[in-house]
This record gives structure tokens, sequence and C-alpha cells, in this order.
């Protein structure tokens, strides 16, 4: 069973890691564009300060996180050995009770991304050639709105 809480300073790292393997995953993807202290500083010194993020935890062991900014899942990421576990779904769903309407961008390539927040309600609102993303690789802005 997996218990969500916020994250501290101290969860920087694991957070930055967790997005390093799971975009891993992800087809066209290169997570070399930066290198692993690229990633830890820019979770260390921007998620962390400027965005609320919750995660899954088992036991001590972050599994998942999801990183929050008004409106928008700024970050979702869940550790590749646990996907499919429930983890994304209860991230969603806690970001989804906190704010009315929400955004995010993900790859085209992303299936299971893109299903999983369409299982969740989320519909397409724009889909790019990704011009707009450093990585340069198609995206899609999802929108979800809270429904009475």
């Amino acid at each position: 069973m997996f218990v969500i809480s916020k994250l501290t300073a101290e969860h920087a790292a694991k957070a930055a890691e967790l997005h390093r393997a799971a975009g891993a995953l992800i087809p066209g993807y290169d997570t070399s564009l930066h290198t692993a202290e690229e990633f830890h500083s820019f979770y260390r010194d921007d998620v962390m300060k400027n965005d609320e993020l919750w995660g899954a935890f088992d036991g001590a062991v972050l599994c998942g996180f999801v990183a929050l900014i008004p409106s928008w899942i700024d970050h979702l990421y869940v550790d590749p050995e646990l996907h499919r576990r429930g983890i994304g779904s209860r991230l969603v769903k806690l970001a989804q009770a906190q704010q009315p309407e929400l955004r995010l961008y993900t790859f085209q390539s992303n299936a299971p991304a893109r299903a999983l927040y369409e299982l969740h309600g989320f519909i397409i609102e724009e889909m790019t050639d990704g011009q707009r993303n450093e990585e340069k690789m198609p995206d899609i802005t999802y929108r979800w709105i809270r429904t009475p």
C-alpha cells in the first residue's frame, strides 16, 4: 500500500532520478540532453521551490510524484518498475481533488501517459509539432475540468 504525502527538499534528488528513469521509456525522449547533475539542480533549484509536490511512498521509498502549479500538472513520474500499479492514477486524482481545472503537456509518443490522462477525463486541447519544447518532440496539451 502506497502512502501519499508532500515532498520536501530532501526528496529532490530522488524525484530527479524518477524523472530520468521514466523519461527514458518515452519513445524519442533523449534523457542525455541534460546530465544527471542538471536534472538534480533543476529539481533542487526550480521544481522543489516553485511547485507543490506530492509523492507516493512505500515506507521511506519515493515511488512516484506529481508536481503542481496553479491549474497545471507540471510533472508526473512513477518508478518504471512500479508502472500499472495505480500510483499514477492516485496522483492524478489527488491533483484533480485540489484544483477545479488542470492542464498538462505530454509527448505524443508517450502512449501510456496519454492513456492514463484520458482514463481520468483529460481531453486533447492542442497538438503541436514540438517546436515549443527543448526536445523538439511533438507534444499534446491536455485539459480537464471538474464537472458539477
